[in-house]
């Protein structure tokens, strides 16, 4: 049985994304640990803002966890731009990270405008 936030494009992109931020975070040298720390939290939190919000009944409820997943993509930008700068990323990898946010973030915030316009009570 699955849940139905997992058929969610914006999910499934959310979940790649993540798993692929761990996967850059766990090649860093030593002394970076709370800047992959601080990653890896921001990019789990798009993914666990996104399933709990599909799992309330109420609008404001749903739209209030997307907006916290909204903001932790924000938040991984200059979080990846820090690791580009400080080396620990290439480029074209930040780039592609980037265009995941920049996709990610639309999607969600597709999900808050749905959410806008349907007239539901709560």
């Amino acid at each position: 049985m699955s849940f139905l936030f997992e058929k969610l494009f914006v999910y499934q992109k959310a979940f790649q994304f993540t798993d692929n931020i761990y996967v850059a975070c766990d090649a860093f040298p030593r002394g970076y640990y709370s800047l992959a720390d601080q990653l890896k939290r921001a990019s789990t939190s798009i993914l666990a803002n996104i399933a709990e919000g599909n799992g309330r009944w109420h609008k404001k409820d749903r739209k209030n966890f997307f907006m916290i997943a909204r903001g932790s993509a924000f938040e991984c930008v200059p979080l990846i731009e820090l690791c580009k700068v400080r080396n620990l990323i290439a480029e074209q990898e930040a780039n592609v990270f980037y265009e995941n946010l920049t996709e990610i973030s639309k999607m969600i915030s597709a999900l808050i405008n749905g959410i806008e316009n349907k007239r539901i009570s709560g």
